[in-house]
């Protein structure tokens, strides 16, 4: 069905269930996710991970859940959530610090997404730059 100007018209298809900030606490997900490409470097589980963390988080993005527990409500095993907790520090999406010195769990930080460095940030774009360096670096010893 199209609206004005030719465009199709905005349905939504259950308008009683529209969600609403009011009353909602800090748990929320940055729509640039998306938009940047994010999501295809990140794992499902990943994903699942990194949705769980910003639904717990506090204001300042940070969760103290343990990670058996993120496991047990994602049907995750401990593997997998240390995997794909370490995918999103990787990609600089989580911060952590251990609760004291030398344990396993500790505080996880959702950051602010991070600005792709020269348009690509993608792990596919990192390797390419890292790959021209290298190639680089070859021309220069062949000289």
């Amino acid at each position: 069905m199209a609206g004005r100007g030719g465009r199709p018209r905005r349905v939504v298809p259950r308008p009683d269930r529209v969600r609403s900030l009011r009353g909602a606490r800090f748990g929320w997900l940055d729509a640039e996710l998306l938009r940047r490409g994010w999501l295809r470097e990140v794992p499902a589980e990943a994903t699942a991970v990194y949705a769980f963390l910003c639904l717990a988080a506090d204001r300042d993005g940070v969760s103290f859940y343990r990670c058996s527990r993120i496991g047990e409500e994602l049907g995750l095993d401990e593997q997998q959530v240390a995997r794909s907790l370490a995918r999103l520090r990787e990609l600089d999406l989580v911060a952590y610090a251990p609760f004291r010195l030398g344990a396993p769990d500790g505080y996880h930080q959702v950051l602010s997404l991070p600005r792709r460095a020269g348009g690509d940030g993608t792990l596919q774009g990192l390797l390419a730059r890292l790959q021209q360096g290298l190639e680089g670096g070859e021309r220069q010893r062949a000289e």
